[in-house]
């Protein structure tokens, strides 16, 4: 899997994106504890033109989280009508020590490809069943990996600023992630590259130029 990193202080240029015939979903993941919340604020800045998604999750709210900003926080109940309605584009479920949590992607007008290109962040499962829903070449993944044991330390450290810390949890996703990025997994849905979270500002920009590249080479293919 080919590794990029950033060197050079820009801010992205927009022209690429902007012109591109059809609109792309970037999509940004990693194993949990990877950074990934930090880098997708900080390429919302360097990326203005992407448009964002907000998902929709039964998990409880966490300290410093607002509703509509990391994500629409409903209960089963409201999940399970927009499922009946068919506007559930895919959900994942995970039984967690505290019950079911469960994450979707609804259809619920915010993506529009022939309008803008999107920035999500997601887990790999999620984006498998975008690239199924809106085809393979709309989707770009970005995937951000980080050292084992400082993933652990920064998990570790985020959970003790809870008010009341769910350690046991936090063990059940360290460990769930290894199987759901396994390397067989991610060849199998063409994720070849990854972008190594050693230093915060280094990785945004090198996902940034990743960004950028696209739109410039559909440009030059035209």
């Amino acid at each position: 899997m080919e590794n990029r990193t950033g060197h050079r202080e820009k801010k992205a240029d927009k022209t690429g994106l902007e012109e591109m015939e059809m609109g792309k979903i970037f999509y940004l993941m990693g194993k949990s504890a990877s950074g990934k919340d930090s880098i997708y604020k900080r390429l919302r800045s360097v990326c203005p033109e992407l448009k964002s998604i907000v998902l929709y999750t039964t998990r409880p709210m966490r300290d410093g989280e607002q509703e509509g900003v990391e994500y629409h926080f409903i209960d089963g109940t409201r999940l399970k009508k927009l499922e009946q309605s068919g506007r559930v584009i895919e959900v994942r479920t995970y039984q967690t020590v505290f019950g079911p949590w469960s994450y979707a992607t609804v259809d619920d007008g915010q993506i529009d490809l022939a309008k803008n290109s999107y920035l999500v962040i997601g887990t790999l499962d999620s984006y498998e069943k975008l690239r199924e829903y809106y085809g393979k070449k709309a989707l770009v993944p970005l995937y951000v990996t980080v050292d084992n044991g400082v993933r652990l330390e920064r998990a570790l450290a985020r959970e003790r600023q809870q008010k009341e810390p769910k350690y046991a949890e936090l063990c059940r996703r360290f460990l769930a992630d290894e199987a759901d990025f396994s390397p067989e997994r991610l060849k199998g849905l063409d994720v070849t590259e990854s972008f190594e979270n050693r230093e915060l500002e280094e990785c945004v920009r090198a996902i940034a130029d990743r960004i950028q590249m696209e739109g410039r080479q559909e440009e030059a293919d035209r």
